[in-house]
């Protein structure tokens, strides 16, 4: 009977962390579909959080590279009186980010519904 208590207990933590990371991150930052960002990335900083091999691979025309992993070092590259969007492979790796930047006093964070995986228009490919 203790076992059913301690699983539900970590179920219930499980459960709670998740609800408050996703209120977190809906605080931080815009989801915009990708007609929406198209419409406002040009004015902005266009930031792909994903790995560099990722990027070379294949990433929105007028991206810069600040991967999550390299973000503490870099963030002052990103200036935070400008808008930023952010997009990742499908948009969990942009929500995580966007919270790091809201903290550092970012506020115009935006980040594309779905990732880049779900991106139709202009890529630029490694030839």
């Amino acid at each position: 009977m203790e076992f059913l208590y301690f699983i539900a207990a970590i179920l219930f933590a499980i459960i709670a962390y998740a609800v408050v990371s996703y209120f977190r991150m809906k605080k931080a930052v815009t989801t915009l579909t990708q007609d929406q960002f198209i419409e406002g990335y040009r004015k902005a900083q266009l930031i792909d959080v994903r790995e560099p091999k990722d990027f070379a691979a294949g990433h929105i025309l007028g991206a810069r590279n600040i991967p999550q992993t390299q973000l503490r070092q870099r963030h002052k590259e990103i200036r935070s009186d400008k808008p930023v969007y952010l997009y990742d492979q499908n948009g969990a790796r942009a929500g995580r980010v966007a919270i790091y930047l809201k903290k550092q006093g970012y506020d115009q964070l935006y980040q594309l519904q779905g990732g880049f995986k779900q991106w139709t228009g202009k890529i630029k490919a490694k030839s």
